[in-house]
């Protein structure tokens, strides 16, 4: 499979921070709003790659009116938090990272808040791999416009879109963009260009496209 960038959504895909997202919302709900627990991992892990409205929506609708509010509190403080205390990595990610990032211009684009990919690179020191990232908490846009900007801001004319869920293979068609399920994530895929079953897969699934003179 030919490509001449390859963009990554985060969570289900190169990571698992399920646990600490928990961990950092439950400290927050307890010292801010007097709560005996916040959401479970499980509860985190059915939310992954919801907008923050979705979010709200979801797990913060018991506290009426504020929901937005304190779920937006939330989720300002766990990119501290994310950023001291990794989620899990998938096996094999930091060297797949390595090997394709000698071959292509890698990118992240997820629906997360502003920050959030910013802690993902600090804490496990993958920022010397990723070429650019974008989010919806940074653009306001949707995850197929963040791709489609990806793709306009470095003149990619053949990338790969690689997610691990149904709603990450919409977006990626609706950015005109080949996508690879990971399939070792959180969700499922109905028509992928490709499937992975383990990170290092993908290094010997793509080949680099030669851009045309022009």
């Amino acid at each position: 499979m030919k490509a001449d960038g390859v963009i990554f959504d985060l969570d289900g895909t190169l990571w698992d921070s399920c646990r600490v997202v928990s961990e950092s919302w439950g400290e927050t709900l307890r010292r801010e709003y007097g709560a005996a627990e916040g959401p479970d991992e499980s509860a985190v892990r059915g939310i992954m790659g919801m907008t923050a409205a979705q979010i709200a929506e979801a797990l913060f609708s018991a506290f009426g009116d504020r929901a937005q509010e304190v779920c937006l509190r939330c989720i300002r403080e766990e990119n501290a938090y994310v950023a001291a205390h990794a989620g899990t990595l998938y096996p094999g990610v930091g060297e797949m990272l390595a090997a394709l990032a000698g071959r292509f211009p890698l990118f992240i684009v997820s629906n997360c808040q502003d920050g959030y990919i910013q802690a993902f690179l600090e804490s496990t020191g993958f920022g010397a791999y990723i070429v650019d990232f974008v989010c919806e908490g940074s653009t306001g846009l949707g995850k197929a416009e963040n791709i489609a900007l990806i793709c306009g801001r470095h003149g990619l004319r053949a990338p790969v879109y690689v997610g691990d869920t149904a709603a990450d293979e919409h977006s990626a068609a609706a950015a005109d963009c080949p996508f690879v399920h990971a399939a070792y994530g959180f969700g499922t895929a109905q028509n992928p260009a490709a499937a992975i079953d383990a990170p290092l897969q993908l290094v010997s699934l793509l080949e680099p496209e030669e851009k045309p003179y022009v």
